[in-house]
């Protein structure tokens, strides 16, 4: 078995994992915690200009540091680059989940991006990624819902409809729309 083939195997158990721990911990999530609940417009980047990894991750650590939701952009582009060498966090489907738990995170924030173009990425499936979902929390949050928020993404973004849905939307409110209409 080759080092890629290795790091499927991780990426898509840690996925699955993550997916897992969210089906056992959906009953404890209130109403506040519900996926929708967790974007946030200034985190809404409709059209990503970067073209290549790297300047994604710039483009969308950016907008985090920009918002005041990192403290420190180059610590947190820093664990996120780390994290992709491990292996990357492009699922496939054009779906990437760059995440990470960073002391630069007072709290969780998701950041949704769209680039249509697509990005090179190196996903699992080798195709552009069109659709970012940036996930970064404290090392250590209260209401403990980073894998159950990031299980929940993984198990929406597999589906086709949701996929397409995602390509379409042109402001925040139509996101929002996206997964109120599916919890």
């Amino acid at each position: 078995m080759g080092e890629l083939e290795i790091l499927h195997v991780i990426t898509t158990a840690i996925l699955s994992s993550a997916a897992t721990v969210f089906g056992m911990l959906t009953s404890s999530m209130t109403k506040e915690t519900k996926l929708a609940a967790c974007f946030e417009s200034a985190l809404f980047i409709p059209n990503l200009r970067a073209a290549d990894r790297l300047q994604a991750l710039e483009e969308m650590v950016d907008c985090l540091y920009e918002n005041g939701r990192v403290k420190d952009r180059s610590l947190v582009l820093e664990m996120l680059r780390r994290r992709e060498i491990l292996g990357s966090t492009g699922i496939g489907k054009g779906i990437a989940i760059p995440h990470g738990r960073t002391l630069a995170a007072p709290e969780l924030s998701i950041l949704f991006a769209r680039s249509a173009d697509g990005i090179d990425f190196d996903a699992l499936d080798s195709k552009p990624i069109h659709l970012f979902f940036v996930i970064v929390a404290p090392p250590h949050d209260r209401s403990n819902i980073y894998l159950p928020v990031l299980g929940r993404i993984v198990e929406k973004v597999k589906e086709s409809r949701i996929r397409q849905k995602l390509m379409k939307v042109a402001s925040f409110e139509e996101l929002r729309k996206v997964f109120l209409a599916d919890g």
